[in-house]
């Protein structure tokens, strides 16, 4: 367990492959606060300047959907981010994927929209929007998005070619630009693309390319298009069809490489 000078740990929340999540609060004015840090005693340079990027894009905007950053301190020569707690949790803790209904689907996409419109206004691309990174409050309806570790402050990014195995962005949810194996640059169409993944997963329980293979995975986002039949033939909770102009909208945010 996390133990740093000035705040109460209270729980962990959650974990990733390179971060801990923990939940707690400030021993100052218990002010109750997220906290995240790298889960590696001994962090590459790069792991610990993503940190202290996503500090600084977080820090710089004051943005209702966005979660806000508190601080940035130091445990043992591991970065901890000191975040907003608003008493939500993320769209894939909360396991809404195929469990809602239409009305609150709306109103969550609307938010979630909302949150990339204002990221974007502030010249900012996200490139890894996925249900792990939107935090819902199902009290409050506050949608905030969170996690800019690999994002950019340019309008305009040419991602370089990589090996699929080190590439920014959770791959089942990745733009085909962000795979480096296109000559198109990054902006924020990327981000859409990633959201239109985001919502076929909210609407049917599935993301439309999936398997252990990380080239095929890419080769899926550049040359294939979603199978808009699975959303189609889902249903939302009240067993009520999903309108073919969702549908519509859901493919068109994942638009057509090929």
């Amino acid at each position: 367990m996390l133990t740093l000078s000035g705040y109460q740990i209270i729980d962990q929340i959650d974990e990733s492959s390179n971060s801990l999540i923990y939940r707690g609060y400030r021993e100052a004015d218990d002010q109750p606060v997220i906290l995240k840090t790298l889960r590696d005693a001994y962090p590459s340079p790069e792991r610990i300047a993503s940190y202290q990027r996503e500090y600084d894009i977080i820090h710089n905007l004051h943005l209702t959907g966005v979660v806000q950053v508190y601080a940035l301190e130091i445990h043992q020569q591991r970065p901890v981010l000191v975040l907003e707690d608003f008493g939500g949790s993320s769209l894939a803790q909360l396991q809404l994927a195929g469990e809602i209904e239409l009305e609150q689907f709306l109103q969550l996409g609307s938010s979630i929209v909302e949150s990339l419109r204002q990221i974007h206004a502030a010249n900012i691309i996200h490139k890894d929007i996925n249900p792990s990174n939107i935090v819902f409050n199902p009290d409050t309806k506050q949608v905030k998005v969170i996690d800019f570790g690999i994002s950019t402050v340019l309008s305009r990014e040419t991602q370089s070619f990589k090996n699929p195995n080190v590439l920014e962005g959770t791959i089942t949810y990745i733009s085909p630009e962000q795979t480096g194996r296109m000559n198109r640059a990054i902006d924020y169409r990327s981000d859409f693309y990633s959201l239109g993944v985001t919502f076929y997963k909210l609407l049917t329980k599935e993301v439309p390319f999936e398997g252990n293979d990380p080239l095929a995975l890419i080769h899926c986002h550049i040359a294939k298009q979603p199978d808009q039949f699975k959303i189609q033939n889902s249903k939302f909770k009240n067993e009520q069809t999903i309108p073919q102009v969702l549908c519509d909208i859901v493919i068109k945010l994942m638009g057509h490489y090929s």
